[in-house]
């Protein structure tokens, strides 16, 4: 298998780039030339929170695929991935504030009251910008072992933002049950017994070929 070497990892961070990029200038072109469908405003939105989801999904993908390939460098691209989390959950709430509430902070804490979704939504986008602000080295070495426990809270964001989206739809309840199931099984493989669970199966089925290859 290819080991990941530093020049691996910049022109992986590129691509990384790119799919975090590209997305939000196909949103831009499609509203410009006015394929956003019905609602347009309703697109953006929806949109950006796929994003958010959908690059959320990522940052969680990368510390158990980096451990399955065996490729410890790519556990540098998740601050990288984790970004764009943050960065498309405020395009998601920017796009909600300005263009369906037109900025009405009284009609803001009036929909919070009236959706509990927007709440549960509100509170994963704090925890989403506290995880991004310290991001950075600096504050890592600052912080210490607190560090980790608050970066921690991306498995809580990873709980609330598919139950956001789930309760946000009317009727079209597929899309986000798939998300839903999808973090799931991305939190149940941090989980201690589900590892050694995993662990005990590899260690049986290389133990059977082993014994095969022997008779």
């Amino acid at each position: 298998m290819l080991r990941l070497t530093p020049k691996h990892l910049f022109w992986l961070k590129v691509i990384f780039h790119l799919l975090g990029l590209l997305p939000i200038g196909y949103l831009v072109l499609t509203v410009i030339l006015g394929r956003a469908g019905g609602d347009p405003v309703q697109h953006i939105i929806h949109y950006t929170g796929i994003g958010a989801l959908n690059a959320l999904a990522a940052t969680l993908l990368i510390s158990p695929i980096a451990k399955l390939t065996k490729q410890g460098l790519l556990m540098q691209t998740r601050r990288l991935v984790g970004l764009y989390v943050f960065a498309y959950a405020t395009l998601h709430i920017l796009a909600f504030f300005s263009l369906d509430l037109l900025f009405a902070w009284g009609l803001l804490f009036s929909e919070v009251v009236k959706r509990p979704y927007i709440l549960v939504g509100a509170v994963a986008y704090l925890i989403v910008t506290a995880l991004a602000v310290t991001s950075f080295k600096a504050l890592m070495r600052k912080m210490g072992r607190r560090w980790q426990t608050l970066h921690n809270g991306v498995y809580l964001v990873a709980i609330l933002a598919p139950i956001h989206f789930y309760w946000s739809v009317k009727s079209e309840i597929i899309e986000p049950s798939l998300y839903i199931l999808g973090f799931s099984v991305l939190l149940l493989w941090r989980m201690p017994w589900f590892k050694r669970r995993f662990s005990r199966k590899g260690v049986n089925k290389t133990a059977q070929k082993v014994t095969s290859a022997s008779r």
